[in-house]
């Protein structure tokens, strides 16, 4: 039998339901031992999903011997708190985006992971798709010359407003947390470079306030000028655009590409007027979790490193205080 990591599902969440346990027995070393839920869901779920084990407290699955890894989608505030008491237990962790809600405690989070010898890690499952790659290889080969510009969006028309945990404040709701997170991700990914300053404003909902609309700027290290739009007010759109002195690449399924069975799409216009298509297929959740269990299994390192965990936490507050402050903030 091939080795395989065993994962706890804690939550009951509509993701882990859908998409993260379909996806953990779409690859070849993991599996799924055991489901929690403190709403009393559990054993339902796991009759449901065909899961051995179901807990009516996250406490008891991080107890389970027969449990290796957990993934964690909580709401954002409880992200920290888990994520360290698995740690305690032993239990390495994929924890849903954003890792936490500040910087400090992303650090307490890797602190807790690494004195215990465990993995953490951060599920941005998009930057697992083949595309990104693509993307970077065109880059660095100057398909579009020098880069000097890049925007990205990410929206959505979310419709159930009082009752969603997005719509929530205390539980780290919001459209910067929920999909600008991407945005600011992947500006870092495909560029290789941090910001240096940003500036950000958005439109908050009345009653709840949560963002529902933030624009932000980011002036890169390396120069280039990157421009953010995520939303819970507008139609689904999903893209990320980098314009350079010869041309421009525009991916259109940048962050759900599996919503279009995993086909992602590269679009080159170059300066003599030529125009190109590539498509690049892959199943970015799967290959996040193949990822994960076989840095488990073989000790491998990481993509994702916690260096660059800290690096995104740190400039999603610095986000944060320009939202609030009306003000540039420099890194």
């Amino acid at each position: 039998m091939k080795p395989t990591v065993r994962f706890g599902i804690i939550s009951t969440a509509a993701i882990a339901k859908e998409v993260m346990i379909p996806a953990i027995r779409r690859t070849s070393h993991a599996e799924v031992v055991a489901i929690a839920s403190e709403s009393g869901k559990a054993k339902q779920a796991a009759k449901e999903l065909g899961i051995p084990k179901a807990y009516d407290s996250y406490g008891q699955l991080l107890d389970d011997p027969d449990v290796d890894a957990v993934y964690i989608p909580l709401p954002n505030s409880l992200h920290a708190e888990w994520t360290i008491k698995a740690a305690k237990k032993k239990k390495h962790v994929l924890c849903e985006k954003p890792a936490a809600l500040c910087a400090e405690d992303v650090r307490r989070m890797i602190e807790a992971c690494e004195e215990n010898g465990v993995l953490f890690m951060e599920a941005f499952m998009y930057q697992f798709h083949p595309q990104h790659e693509r993307v970077k290889q065109l880059l660095a080969d100057g398909a579009i010359g020098d880069i000097k510009y890049m925007r990205s969006h990410f929206s959505f028309y979310l419709q159930d407003r009082e009752t969603n945990i997005r719509m929530n404040d205390e539980l780290g709701g919001g459209s910067l947390f929920d999909v600008g997170c991407y945005c600011v991700h992947s500006t870092r990914h495909i560029l290789g470079a941090e910001p240096i300053e940003l500036f950000v404003q958005s439109h908050f909902d009345s009653h709840h306030s949560v963002d529902l609309t933030t624009n932000g700027w980011m002036r890169m290290e390396n120069g280039v000028l990157a421009q953010f739009t995520c939303s819970f007010d507008m139609f689904f759109k999903n893209e990320y655009e980098i314009i350079g002195t010869k041309g421009n690449i525009v991916v259109s399924r940048a962050y759900r590409p599996d919503v279009d069975d995993g086909e992602g799409r590269i679009t080159i216009v170059t300066a003599d007027g030529s125009e190109r298509e590539e498509t690049v297929s892959g199943d970015q959740y799967a290959l996040q979790i193949e990822h994960f269990s076989r840095s488990i299994l073989e000790g491998t390192p990481l993509l994702y490193s916690p260096e660059r965990m800290i690096q995104q936490a740190r400039t999603l507050d610095a986000c944060r205080t320009s939202m609030k402050t009306g003000a540039i903030v420099r890194l």
